[in-house]
């Protein structure tokens, strides 16, 4: 046998609030990762949430510092990317941080939080014809980290969601997921 034959990928299984290694490439098989800067006070700013099957890289970060924290348990795979999927990786990165960035900018904290929960059920949620099913708990989104997500304060995010299952803008479906529902 050559070597190549018994040479493995190195595969990680990491824990909610652990940090990639830096400087590396990981195809992520399970869980869910948050890509995060700071600002000069300190007040972390995310880039990026990723699901199963999107590759995660903090080689040659555009921004410094940068990290990849789990946000659940999650189970990593190292990838080598060539210049193809290097490319192909920074267009993902630069089209979700963009979408970020477009809902943070929204006046309104009720549209920009129904935005927000909107881009995460697109993203890692179930599409049906009744609408969009997200798991917060699945996500380990908790009011604070939606709150930092979209520039609020957790309080508002709170009151926010009360309000929009009260409106039936959301509704709790079984084992705490909330349904966006489709509009008429």
């Amino acid at each position: 046998m050559t070597t190549s034959l018994l040479k493995r990928p190195l595969r990680l299984t990491l824990h909610p609030q652990d940090v990639l290694p830096e400087a590396m490439s990981w195809r992520l098989l399970e869980g869910y990762v948050r890509s995060a800067t700071w600002d000069a006070e300190g007040e972390s700013i995310t880039l990026g949430l990723w699901g199963p099957n999107d590759v995660i890289s903090s080689e040659d970060p555009a921004l410094q510092p940068m990290e990849l924290q789990c946000l659940t348990t999650v189970v990593v795979e190292h990838i080598e990317l060539n210049p193809d999927d290097q490319h192909q990786h920074l267009r993902r990165e630069r089209q979700m941080l963009a979408e970020l960035l477009t809902i943070q900018r929204i006046r309104s904290a009720e549209h920009r939080l129904m935005s927000l929960l909107t881009w995460i059920g697109r993203r890692h949620g179930q599409l049906s014809s009744r609408g969009c099913r997200l798991s917060l708990n699945e996500l380990n989104l908790t009011h604070r980290a939606l709150a930092e997500l979209c520039g609020l304060t957790r309080v508002t995010v709170t009151k926010l969601l009360s309000r929009f299952r009260l409106d039936g803008q959301l509704v709790a479906v079984g084992g705490g997921d909330l349904l966006i529902p489709k509009l008429p």
